[in-house]
């Protein structure tokens, strides 16, 4: 099942489940998808079974899936060539590969939805970045888990876009201020349920600004698999229904490129994953001073 957050004519917002060019929306149990991923089991099939009457995809339109109270959780370098790349740009050495992930977050109000335009300021960054990552939503509640339990607790899987604003990231010395600004974390269109996903950790992954290709790999290069992931940030600490994951983004991003390139006003991103699906999203951002146009 393919499962979404959309909004009718009427502005009305409501989650629902998405097949082919039509939408059924969920049950009154489940108000909202976060509210139907915390479900027990038996409610999630009560919920799925009081379907409402089927709309044309043509009448609604899709919101970003998820609303989380918290933080999206993320993993940086988690490719070796990405790590590489970034080496390279910043005159370093290669990187050694890390014994546990990196871990950093991204602020909930930086979400935005499938097909939204990205509104950006020029005026806060010169240097707007793209990171096509695999995303993992959380369905249950745990804590201390196993990397042989870890499948398990997942729910389903998205595409994101940790989209950077660079110089602030170098600015800070940390990551968090320049992931997080408004809009810079587009997700979407939809959450595909991991019983249709059984190798997450084998699907090809894309990125596309104004249809050129800036990133291509597959999941299985990550140097931590989904389920090493998942027990390291669940030790000593509790993940909860809804929670997102970002896993890591391939090499190909812009400001390792020669030279540097950056994302402009008017460009069109789109993150593609096997059997996902394409989020995409335009820009519309102020003239970045000195940023370099694709």
């Amino acid at each position: 099942m393919r499962f979404v957050t959309f909004s009718d004519r009427s502005g009305n917002r409501q989650p629902g489940i998405i097949s082919g060019e039509t939408v059924e929306p969920l049950g009154p149990d489940a108000p909202t998808l976060d509210a139907f991923i915390a479900l027990d089991g038996a409610a999630r099939r009560t919920a799925l079974d009081a379907r409402g009457p089927a709309l044309a995809r043509a009448s609604v339109t899709l919101d970003a899936p998820l609303a989380p109270r918290k933080n999206i959780f993320c993993v940086g370098r988690n490719y070796f060539a990405h790590a590489q790349e970034g080496a390279r740009a910043l005159g370093e050495a290669d990187p050694t590969l890390p014994s546990v992930p990196t871990f950093f977050t991204k602020a909930p109000t930086a979400l935005a939805g499938p097909d939204a335009t990205l509104g950006l300021s020029g005026a806060v960054s010169s240097q707007y970045d793209w990171e096509a990552e695999l995303a993992v939503v959380i369905g249950t509640r745990c804590k201390d888990v196993s990397e042989a339990e870890a499948h398990a607790t997942i729910f389903g899987y998205t595409c994101l876009n940790d989209v950077t604003a660079r110089d602030l990231q170098r600015a800070h010395g940390q990551w968090f201020k320049g992931k997080s600004l408004d809009n810079t974390c587009p997700i979407g269109p939809w959450i595909v349920d991991a019983a249709e996903l059984p190798d997450a950790q084998r699907l090809a992954i894309a990125l596309r600004v104004n249809g050129r290709t800036m990133q291509q790999s597959r999941t299985d290069a990550m140097i931590f698999s989904i389920a090493r992931i998942i027990a390291e940030l669940s030790k000593g600490m509790t993940l909860e229904p809804g929670d997102i994951i970002a896993t890591g983004t391939p090499e190909g991003v812009g400001f390792a490129m020669t030279p540097p390139l950056f994302l402009k006003d008017g460009d069109v991103m789109e993150v593609e994953i096997e059997g996902i699906g394409v989020l995409r999203n335009p820009v519309a951002i102020g003239a970045p001073v000195g940023a370099a146009r694709l």
